[in-house]
Order: structure tokens, then sequence, then C-alpha cells
């Protein structure tokens, strides 16, 4: 098992937990090699980004309790805060960037979907002519952070490379993602969703923001995405509160607060519309 790979209780790591295996690296950002086999049997969370690129690889990956098999010519993201765990087999060989978040804003805005579409989709299946161009820009970011003079924005400027053909490739492989692309006002409100959601709720509210109606916005969603505006918000706050419940020690009044409700049986009520059980019994059962 990997030094920093224990069955301990779940927790929120940082970068500097990686630095004494790190292949190369400069403060905001690590470059590791995944060879062979590792495992982690609990569940633990960062608070950086990481860019998981698999060349040869088996094995199962739990990303916020999801299981995905891990193969070939693949790409895992993963935004800080979601869980993961898994069990990757001896024959793997893969590369791995560990972004801290400010750097990673940089070039955030060339992944060109809501971040939440990612997090929804973690893990993006390549064609063979992305695997290449993403595994000469993983080369290429490793053998600039080997230099003494390494230098940052030329490494920005790869990644952004990096953001831009995981987006295009995500597109290609899921309809969500052709859905934002082709309708500009729901990717606008997409955008908004992951902005706001802690403290608004209501349609009327990105409606607002979006110059439409709510009722308009009600068509659009229906239409492209077979669910509700108001489906959407509820979405993207069961998510993140499965992803409170799991990775913090906060009580369920607290992520109430912290997720708009006025109480926590207010909360409770919803989650357990959404899911079928209680915020503690989703607790317990992870």
């Amino acid at each position: 098992m990997n030094k920093h790979e224990s069955n301990s209780s779940i927790s929120v790591i940082g970068i500097q937990g990686f630095r004494e295996g790190q292949f190369a690296g400069r403060e905001e950002l690590l470059f590791n090699e995944l060879h062979g086999e590792r495992s982690i049997e609990k569940p633990h969370a960062h608070d950086f980004f990481t860019i998981n690129l698999f060349d040869r690889a088996k094995g199962v990956h739990s990303i916020d309790s999801i299981d995905y098999p891990i193969g070939n010519h693949q790409v895992h993201v993963l935004f800080p805060g979601q869980l993961h765990k898994w069990d990757i087999k001896a024959e793997t060989i893969g590369y791995q960037l560990m972004i801290e978040r400010t750097f990673f804003e940089k070039f955030a805005p060339y992944f060109r979907f809501s971040f939440t579409n990612y997090q929804n989709h973690p893990v993006i299946q390549l064609s063979d002519s992305a695997f290449e161009m993403l595994h000469y820009e993983f080369d290429a970011i490793r053998n600039e952070l080997e230099r003494a003079d390494s230098l940052a924005h030329l490494i920005s400027a790869r990644s952004a490379v990096i953001a831009s053909i995981l987006s295009r490739e995500a597109e290609q492989a899921f309809t969500e993602f052709k859905v934002y692309q082709s309708n500009a006002r729901l990717a606008a409100f997409n955008m908004l969703i992951d902005e706001f959601f802690r403290q608004q709720q209501s349609v009327t509210f990105y409606a607002d923001r979006l110059n439409i109606s709510a009722n308009y916005l009600n068509v659009l969603c229906k239409k492209h995405l077979k669910i509700s505006a108001t489906q959407l918000i509820q979405l993207r706050v069961s998510t993140e509160a499965k992803r409170l419940l799991q990775s913090t020690s906060l009580s369920i009044k607290e992520i109430a607060f912290k997720l708009g409700f006025a109480d926590h049986a207010y909360f409770s009520n919803f989650f357990k519309s959404r899911t079928g059980i209680s915020p503690t019994e989703f607790r317990e059962k992870k």
C-alpha cells in the first residue's frame, strides 16, 4: 500500500502530503508516475485538482461512491473535495498531475463546461489521437518541471492545452456536454448554478440573471435535459450534500446551513426525497 493511501477514516489530504514521492514538481504542481499495484481501502479527498492519465491500466476507481473500471487510454479527473479510492492492478502504467487550486484557476477556463459536468463524468475514454496528444503534454510538463529554471507560465499554457483536449473528448463522449455546447443559455445557467446554488434555489433568480422568464428556462431544461430547472438546481444541491456528508465531520445542521436551508429538518426532508434515505442514514452507510 502506498504510504499516503491508508485505511484510516476519511480525511482531506493536501498536496504537501505527496511531495516526498514526487517525480518532479514546483510549489504549484507535482508530476507523478503510476506504475504497478496501488490500493486505497477507504476513501479520502484532496484539497487540490488531479488529472490521472492511464496508458495501460486495469482496476477499479471509486469516485464519489461510484465505481469506474480503469482501462487503457483513459483520463480520470478529480476536483478538490471529491472522494476517491482505487484498486489498481500490477500491470498499470499511468501519469498524474496534482495541481494547487490557485494555479489551477489560471487555466480553468479552458475546461469549457461547468465543473459539475466533469464531476458527474470524471472518467473520459480517449481516442488514440487524443491520448497521444495528452501523453506528449504530460511529458513536456515533466521535462519542464525537471529544469532548475522551470517556467510557471509555460506549464500553465501546457495545462490549458490538456484542459482543451479533455473538454473536446468529453463533448464527444457525453450527451450532457453536447447539450451545453449547443445551447449557450443552458450552459450559462449551469455555470450560474455552480456559483450560486448554496444561496439560491429559486428558478426566478437564475432566469433573471439570464434575462429570460422562469417559464422559458423550464421549457429549455425540459426540452434539452429532460428535467426541470428546479430539478437541475436540486441535483447540484444534493450532490454537494452527499460530498459534505461523506468527506466532512460537519453536523447535519451545519451542512443544512451551509447549503442555504433554514433548518435541518427541511434539509433532511429534501435529502430523503432525492435519495430515499436520511442524511444520517447516508452518512452511516458510507
